[in-house]
């Protein structure tokens, strides 16, 4: 059947971007199959709709309670028959019954190089900024599995660049990004071809055969 992807994004979805594009060529292993945002004016959509695939707003704001919004989350998944959830720049909590449900198939990008900089409030420019301040000679990013604590979940694979002396943490970002767009479409390819298992809460990479 191969992956049916749900990209979750808040933001422009560069990450997103990149792997649509990564994924083009091999749609009968893994394709994208709706992108979902919290943030009606995120790039992410506006870029899915522009791609001619499912673009669809919600938000906890649109639900009279928060278990309504949790179940119309579940439900978008179900009726894209999704197994596997990528969030690309997400900037809200997963909820503990979505996790439930797709345990160890949904993933995160988060960029730096977990446990190091990470948690709550540790997002976008945040991240960039308490690197270069710690004086860390390297960062880059994580793809990690995503459990019921902020970038907590066992870490995948990770992709390391160097901290200049005279970055800014704009400058930073951008190194930051190019390691992302390679490292998320490695990843979820892992994952098309099987190569990925969880044994007793771990994360093992099978070799080629």
């Amino acid at each position: 059947m191969g992956l049916k992807i749900a990209v979750f994004a808040s933001g422009r979805g560069s990450n997103f971007q990149s792997l649509y594009n990564a994924l083009r060529e091999d749609a009968e292993k893994a394709r994208i199959v709706v992108v979902i945002s919290n943030n009606s004016d995120a790039g992410a959509l506006a870029v899915a709709r522009s791609l001619h695939l499912p673009a669809i707003h919600l938000s906890q704001k649109q639900y009279s309670s928060h278990a309504e919004f949790v179940e119309a989350v579940l439900q978008t998944l179900e009726s894209f028959q999704v197994n596997l959830i990528v969030l690309a720049g997400y900037m809200k909590k997963i909820d503990a019954a979505i996790i439930g449900k797709y345990r160890n198939r949904i993933i995160n990008i988060h960029p730096a190089l977990l446990p190091a900089f990470g948690g709550q409030g540790m997002y976008g420019i945040h991240v960039h900024e308490a690197v270069i301040a710690s004086g860390a000679r390297a960062s880059g990013a994580t793809v990690h599995i995503v459990d019921e604590e902020f970038d907590h979940g066992k870490i995948i694979l990770q992709e390391t660049v160097p901290v200049e002396p005279n970055d800014t943490p704009e400058i930073l970002a951008e190194r930051v990004l190019k390691a992302e767009h390679k490292l998320l479409p490695r990843v979820v390819r892992l994952f098309a071809e099987n190569k990925i298992e969880i044994i007793n809460g771990e994360v093992h990479i099978r070799k080629p055969d």
